[in-house]
């Protein structure tokens, strides 16, 4: 359940996620549960299909959005419409948005599992090597 509230920063600025209540230990295990938060469930899960570690994939997508706009991609004033929203994929960027996080977000966004970009090319995404630091936090710099 990848979402900013299960999110800790680590002494050394590391991100770690601190809710593992929904979590397949076995990589092999495919799951056919519905769980997770409504602004964050991808279009396999609503529908109730088969779903894979692919899900976490969407997540990532739906939080790059969230922590860059304040907001989830498919919120809505009702479940119903989040859900319908959720599976058309209906993503509004705001004009404000840098076009790289756009990119990245919309290859993050995608209906089907297997065209969501994986995890190795999210680390090589030309907008998240620009913006990525290997910086300590000002704590750790004074433990040092």
């Amino acid at each position: 359940d990848i979402k900013p509230e299960n999110l800790l920063l680590g002494f050394r600025g590391e991100v770690k996620i601190a809710d593992f209540g929904w979590s397949v230990h076995t990589p092999s295990l495919r799951r056919k549960t519905m769980c997770g938060t409504l602004d964050y469930l991808p279009p396999e899960m609503i529908e109730g299909r088969t779903y894979d570690e692919k899900v976490d994939l969407w997540c990532i997508g739906v939080l790059c959005y969230e922590l860059l706009v304040g907001y989830p991609p498919f919120e809505s004033t009702s479940h119903s419409e989040t859900y319908r929203r959720i599976l058309k994929v209906d993503v509004r960027f705001p004009l404000s948005m840098p076009l790289g996080a756009r990119d990245l977000i919309s290859k993050l966004l995608r209906y089907q599992p297997l065209e969501r970009l994986p995890l190795a090319q999210i680390l090589k995404h030309p907008w998240v090597q620009v913006h990525s630091r290997r910086v300590l936090p000002p704590c750790a710099q004074m433990a040092s």
